[in-house]
């Protein structure tokens, strides 16, 4: 039922003649290049990593997408997957033109076809954020240590904050998940991450801290039932990327228009909806924590 509900309600943005063209591809669908037509009425193929559900993207993002969608003058589509190895994929493959990415995501694409940083969004001054390990709020754990042999959720195998950084952390404690917890389990979003943990259905998670924070903004029910034990980071903060190769007219205007959100009332509108002040342009620089991380957990080799 969820997944119709989405459908219908994608299909009805598309039929909207105040909203861009948005497309909901299910997982297992294959996103094809868009075919030959006029450049400027193409439509851009926009991906956003599974960093929250499918209708909370598509309810905090549909204002950005109308933005870029006026401000080009040509249509836009959402193409969203179920993990951020898909969302990679889109952009190897060209399937998409401009993507939403986790910092992890982003460190794996950068080494396994050299995906480029567009911006970053900068939220309360930072162009940082933690990944913060939660727990219910009934629970009596105060430290990591007091979740050992308990039930664990993380978001996303290629996730920082929900994966790596807590990964890393019990390496360095000379642990790893699977000695250390008892059972542990992937959502694929932060917001089912603390879902989980709010239930009950595990005993703590590692979340993305803009995620929690959106949350506790918007004045989610859902945050009086969890509580933050650690705070990991910080990080560099999930990045806006594009493939390599991308039309360089194409790639000075997205940057252009990101750029000036915040110049205009309307940009403005679309970056609060995501609690975002404005977009900047980001050294390669800030992700090298994650780099450094990824090498070590995941056993990279000097070249890949």
């Amino acid at each position: 039922m969820l997944a119709v509900g989405i459908l219908i309600f994608a299909i009805a943005c598309a039929n909207s003649e105040d909203l861009p063209y948005v497309e909901l591809v299910q997982e297992g669908d294959t996103a094809a290049a868009p075919e030959l037509g006029e450049p400027s009425r193409l439509p851009l193929r926009v991906a956003i990593a599974a960093v929250i559900s499918p209708r909370a993207t598509l309810e905090s993002y549909g204002l950005l997408l109308d933005y870029l969608s006026s401000h080009l003058d040509r249509p836009v589509e959402l193409i969203q997957r179920g993990t951020y190895a898909e969302t990679n994929e889109l952009v190897r493959s060209g399937a998409v033109d401009l993507a939403f990415v986790c910092g992890g995501a982003y460190v794996e694409g950068e080494r396994n076809f050299g995906m480029q940083l567009l911006v970053a969004p900068q939220v309360n001054g930072e162009t940082t954020y933690y990944s913060y390990i939660i727990v219910p709020s009934i629970s009596q754990a105060q430290t990591i240590d007091d979740l050992r042999d308990t039930t664990f959720a993380f978001s996303d195998p290629l996730s920082n904050s929900g994966h790596l950084a807590p990964l890393w952390m019990l390496s360095q404690m000379d642990e790893t998940a699977d000695d250390f917890f008892e059972n542990t389990t992937y959502t694929y979003s932060h917001d089912n991450s603390i879902q989980a943990v709010a239930d009950r259905l595990v005993d703590g998670a590692a979340v993305d801290s803009l995620v929690y924070d959106f949350l506790a903004a918007e004045s989610s029910p859902l945050i009086s039932q969890i509580r933050i034990i650690d705070r990991l980071g910080p990080y560099g903060i999930p990045p806006v990327v594009v493939h390599p190769d991308i039309e360089p007219d194409l790639r000075a205007v997205l940057l252009e228009i990101l750029l000036r959100m915040d110049r205009d009332l309307e940009g403005r509108a679309a970056l609060e909806k995501l609690h975002i002040e404005r977009f900047v342009e980001i050294d390669i620089s800030a992700y090298e924590s994650l780099r450094e991380m990824a090498a070590t957990l995941r056993g990279w080799d000097e070249n890949p």
